[in-house]
């Protein structure tokens, strides 16, 4: 949430970053209720002053034997008048909070202007695309064929954008995420937490989902409460509502949870294989730390899942998400995206964003320097390490053989007892009619 002072001191930023952002959001309304709500509360604060004035002279007079009625009356005026203000004032101030609530964090002056996706720049590239002297399949393919992947089944369970993972496909997505999970623990500082997979809405709020996304979660019906998304969500809400002691910061921590996702709007895209389930793995990374070490933070952050698909051997490059396509929450992201040879395109595996302290003002997150001083907002900053489901796909597609096999990186083989290759798994999915 954008604080309400800097929007008044920066009119013509705030409506120029949403116009770079394609966002039509109506600022004239928000000014308004502002301009309301302050001038409300003028008025009532001074009628309280006057009160408070009187009812000492009220006592006064009372104490000397006075006659204080037909001041105590016009006290009883004055209290309806400020109770009628008062109502007023806060049904505004609740227009307003609603209003912000849908105003999109300022992009920092370093994110490129753009309308999408397509105006992304690449900021730079890793690893050697794989030349292939037979066909290339995409991934599901190469599930089907080897019986390790099978979405009709899944149809009939749960419907269309599930997947059964068998046998080895299930064994990978393992090895997977302990993999990612042990990088950023073990070679990096990150605390592994395992966090309530059901959130509630006002955490969904904190992080930006809501009330603009709700169409995209899976709410419980009945309760405020939804399917946890991304691990986004309750690992920077972890803090919400504290004063954070400024010697703890910078803290990281790293998630593994099952994402859901409505996929609305994407109806015709990615239908096949891994890249868009409602469904799907995902480990999380979220850091809290000071305003002054934000940048650099986002810096490493992305280092970090950089990191995992060059231990993977997956190449990949790195683009900077312009305005019209950075995310509601973010001042800042960078994306990665795989080589998927299947497709012969990158794909997205991993946002990398920081969202100053935009999430930290929606949930009220502040941390302390040091004792007696003023509370300040934290910044949060959040990124994948990696989409699970995806980085099998990129595997699969990367590591494909002539026959259909599937190689294992060698960094994964510790975690499938050694094994080297992927071959068609025997039994009753191999038979399907």
């Amino acid at each position: 949430m954008l604080d309400m002072k800097f929007i008044r001191d920066h009119i013509d930023d705030v409506k120029k970053n949403l116009e770079n952002r394609h966002n039509s959001f109506d600022l004239n309304e928000v000014l308004s209720l502002d301009q309301k709500r302050r001038e409300l509360l003028q008025e009532t604060e001074a009628l309280k002053s006057k009160r408070n004035a009187e009812s000492k002279k009220i006592a006064v007079a009372k104490k000397n034997g006075e006659d204080a009625s037909s001041a105590i009356e016009a006290m009883r005026v004055v209290g309806d008048q400020i109770a009628t203000i008062d109502k007023e004032l806060n049904e505004t101030q609740e227009a307003l909070t609603n209003l912000l609530l849908h105003l999109p964090n300022m992009a920092d002056s370093s994110v490129p202007i753009g309308k999408d996706d397509t105006e992304n720049p690449e900021v730079r590239k890793w690893g050697e695309i794989r030349k292939f002297d037979f066909p290339v399949k995409e991934h599901y393919e190469l599930g089907d064929e080897l019986g390790i992947l099978d979405s009709e089944r899944a149809g009939k369970v749960a419907g269309a954008r599930f997947y059964f993972y068998l046998g080895m496909a299930a064994r990978l997505e393992r090895a997977v995420y302990n993999f990612m999970l042990d990088v950023h623990t073990k070679t990096s500082d990150f605390t592994e937490v395992i966090p309530p997979y059901i959130i509630n809405g006002n955490a969904m709020q904190g992080t930006g989902q809501l009330p603009k996304f709700a169409d995209d979660m899976y709410k419980v019906e009945g309760e405020n409460m939804y399917m946890t998304p991304t691990a986004e969500v309750p690992l920077t809400n972890y803090f919400a509502g504290e004063i954070i002691d400024g010697d703890l910061l910078p803290v990281h921590l790293t998630a593994l949870t099952p994402c859901f996702r409505k996929e609305a709007g994407s109806a015709g895209k990615d239908t096949r294989g891994l890249i868009r389930q409602h469904q799907f793995q995902k480990v999380e990374m979220v850091k809290y730390c000071k305003p002054e070490d934000s940048w650099a933070e986002l810096e490493s952050l992305t280092a970090e899942a950089e990191k995992i698909l060059q231990l993977l051997n997956l190449p990949y490059h790195v683009v900077c998400l312009c305005t019209g396509d950075i995310g509601f929450s973010s001042a800042k992201t960078y994306d990665i995206e795989v080589w998927m040879p299947g497709q012969q395109k990158y794909r997205e595996i991993s946002s990398c964003s920081n969202c100053l302290d935009f999430q930290a003002r929606r949930a009220n997150i502040r941390f302390r320097r040091n004792k007696g001083d003023k509370p300040e907002f934290v910044h949060t900053l959040n990124g994948s390490g990696l989409a699970v489901g995806r980085t099998v796909a990129a595997i699969m597609e990367n590591y494909q053989q002539a026959d259909g096999s599937i190689v294992i990186p060698e960094k994964l083989r510790p975690y499938m007892d050694g094994l080297e290759v992927i071959t068609k798994r025997e039994g009753f999915v191999s038979s399907k009619k």
